[in-house]
């Protein structure tokens, strides 16, 4: 893949993809209305009249008589097809591992997604300061949103940083053994990150998404955004990536060459910042 240009694109992709997505998690109700079936009357209504309250164009009217409008269809359709053109289109910057496989992409660009919605956070957290002590009009969404974004991004980070193979490891035993040995510490961890995803996801899958999800369980505050019922099955489908990504990393990696980790940058590090900052 071609290194990072800086093109306008690469802000833009991501900012869209964090605005459909952001769109269908708080529209959420609307497709489950539609398209999941309630056994229970008075858990339908509850849902329902969640949804009603938090609709965005509750003017627009739904398709084939649901709940879903236009404006939701839209957002469906235009995600995927937004994140399919943002991890084909990522650019590596000159510090990170490119990677060659779709799902590398996706991290690449799941990467950028993040580096978004840091700044949306950010133009939040300004919005309330000046609301607050300028105009003396705190808001009552400001503190969960920034909450619900900053939850978002540390578990989207967590499979970027996995791709990129920035999380924290342990080097004083692995350096000292030689590279057949260290491939069998490398498939001893794999193993044990998707033993993990495998039961987290197992036992908890139930809670999630009936009891959570399903029911659009609410934060509880003034603002009441449905924070327990979209990050709780995020940390699911999160973990899932993460081992995935895990996987493809020990294939990926098998026939690397040795490595020696110390404190100090290597020439390979140093001409990767060289890179990052425009030099050659």
């Amino acid at each position: 893949m071609q290194r990072s240009t800086g093109e306008i694109s690469e802000w833009l992709v991501p900012l869209a993809f964090v605005a459909t997505t952001a769109w269908l998690v708080w529209h959420l109700p609307a497709f489950l209305l539609d398209w999941i079936p309630y056994t229970s009357d008075s858990l339908r209504g509850q849902v329902e009249a969640i949804y009603l309250r938090s609709d965005v164009t509750p003017n627009l009217p739904g398709i084939f008589g649901g709940h879903i409008d236009i404006v939701d269809l839209s957002a469906l359709i235009l995600t995927p097809i937004i994140g399919f053109i943002g991890a084909r289109g990522v650019r590596p910057s000159g510090m990170e591992l490119p990677g060659a496989s779709t799902l590398d992409r996706a991290a690449l660009f799941i990467g950028r997604v993040t580096m978004m919605m840091i700044a949306v956070m950010t133009l939040v957290m300004l919005y309330e300061v000046f609301m607050r002590y300028i105009m003396e009009k705190p808001t009552e969404w400001a503190n969960e949103m920034t909450l619900w974004f900053a939850s978002f991004t540390f578990l989207l980070s967590g499979f970027y940083a996995m791709q990129q193979r920035s999380h924290i490891r342990i080097f004083l035993l692995y350096d000292l053994v030689p590279r057949w040995l260290q491939r069998v510490f490398d498939s001893v961890s794999t193993l044990l990150i998707v033993l993990f995803a495998f039961f987290l996801v197992y036992g908890s899958y139930k809670q999630v998404f009936v009891n959570k999800l399903y029911k659009w369980e609410l934060y509880g505050s003034a603002f009441n955004p449905p924070i327990p019922a979209t990050l709780q099955p995020m940390v699911l489908i999160v973990i899932t990536l993460v081992a995935l990504q895990a996987v493809l990393n020990l294939f990926q990696d098998w026939n690397k060459m040795p490595e020696v980790h110390t404190d100090e940058p290597d020439q390979e590090e140093i001409d990767a910042m060289k890179r990052a900052v425009g030099q050659d």
